[in-house]
């Protein structure tokens, strides 16, 4: 009796090169947002975060299609997971210097007073709602 082969529908395998090379992009574009963080620039901070959102598109379906195929390799393992950390805490500290810069401005901008006056009369008044005061 005769076997027949049928073909995997396993998707390509990705080359070690392939994942080196997409995990090097996301390295490198974290390291220059990083930069542009510490200068400030938020130009920088803007094209770079972009760069950094399109290498990390473009690795983790690099290590998805790679890990559905077999093991990853340890090294790059553990380089992902090191860009992962990093990721987080500068997502952490941009989180915390948009929480500060939120204090700020809440003590320079105070919230909006109510009118000392409105067309019910003092301010006061328009506030209470439609119950009558002696």
């Amino acid at each position: 009796m005769m076997k027949l082969s049928t073909p995997s529908l396993s998707l390509p395998a990705v080359p070690d090169a392939a994942l080196e090379a997409s995990l090097l992009e996301v390295e490198q574009a974290l390291a220059a947002l990083g930069a542009a963080l510490q200068a400030r620039d938020a130009s920088a901070i803007d094209l770079h975060a972009t760069a950094l959102h399109q290498a990390l598109a473009l690795a983790i379906d690099h290590f998805a299609r790679a890990a559905q195929n077999g093991p990853l390799p340890p090294a790059l393992r553990n380089r992902l997971v090191r860009a992962s950390g990093q990721v987080a805490a500068q997502r952490e500290s941009l989180a915390r210097a948009t929480a500060a810069l939120d204090r700020a401005i809440d003590v320079l901008i105070p919230a909006e007073v109510p009118a000392v006056y409105s067309a019910y009369g003092s301010g006061q008044r328009g506030m209470r709602g439609s119950v009558i005061q002696a």
